[in-house]
């Protein structure tokens, strides 16, 4: 399938500008009249895109960058990508949103980056499994019943409600730290309970969707941090299938460049 203006931009960006360092090329193809910046490293506009990533690029001489999965809402991209540089000494997982104006392109940018980890407990890697949408019908009530998930699970803590939106049959987990099922993942959710640690969804900032696949970035407070995540779901049948995680700690408010994470 032939991508859509919107799509190309946010590949474009990634892989023109990053992983083939032509950024000025690629900022000025690919943003629109601003770009306001939520990586909170980097500072808004094309002017801090390029403070950002000139000293990334003299780094990083050699860099694979994959884009593996998008979803088009709207004036919203959103990528899942896998960042291998200098040959594996560093490997990352990054989502994406990316915001565009009327011609398609990229006025905004929120994101998260996290190590990616291996092996994992269920055998799957943090960035595989299947990524073709499908089931476009059935796109606002997917995002129905990973919103419910969302409320009724992960912020209410109705544990009992979890059969009601994951498949008893299928759910493929590419979490690093829990197994395939849903057994292993109510196991999962019973021993941070018993743990004494918190883990608990604060908001839900966006919640894209597209077809059989939907994307919540999320505030989550887990003890005293604030992390941002993004939870990337697959859905057949009305259940839940297939999940991917990408979760970043919120630093200090000194730190940041702009506006913060959200």
């Amino acid at each position: 399938m032939t991508d859509s203006i919107r799509v190309a931009n946010a590949k474009g960006l990634y892989l023109k500008g990053i992983r083939d360092g032509k950024m000025v090329e690629a900022l000025d193809k690919y943003t629109g009249d601003r770009y306001t910046q939520h990586s909170t490293g980097v500072r808004d506009g094309k002017e801090g895109f390029i403070e950002f990533f000139t000293p990334f690029l003299e780094r990083n001489p050699v860099r694979d960058i994959q884009v593996l999965c998008t979803i088009e809402a709207g004036n919203f991209v959103f990528v899942h990508v896998y960042q291998s540089l200098n040959d594996g000494e560093a490997q990352w997982v990054t989502a994406d949103i990316f915001d565009t104006d009327e011609d398609g392109k990229i006025v905004e940018h929120w994101d998260v980056i996290a190590a990616y980890k291996w092996p994992t407990v269920s055998g799957r890697s943090m960035v595989d499994g299947p990524t073709e949408i499908e089931d476009l019908e059935f796109t606002e009530a997917n995002k129905t019943v990973v919103q419910g998930f969302i409320d009724n699970v992960l912020m209410a803590g109705r544990t009992d409600l979890v059969n009601d939106y994951i498949s008893t049959e299928k759910y493929d987990q590419h979490n690093p730290e829990i197994a395939d099922g849903l057994g292993a993942f109510s196991k999962h959710l019973g021993a941070v309970s018993k743990s004494g640690k918190t883990a608990h969804y604060v908001k839900v900032h966006r919640l894209l969707g597209q077809g059989n696949f939907v994307v919540a970035f999320s505030h989550v407070k887990q003890d005293e941090n604030d992390w941002a995540v993004f939870d990337l779901f697959r859905l057949k049948g009305g259940k839940i299938v297939e999940h991917w995680d990408v979760q970043e700690r919120i630093g200090p408010k000194e730190t940041w460049n702009n506006s913060g994470k959200f």
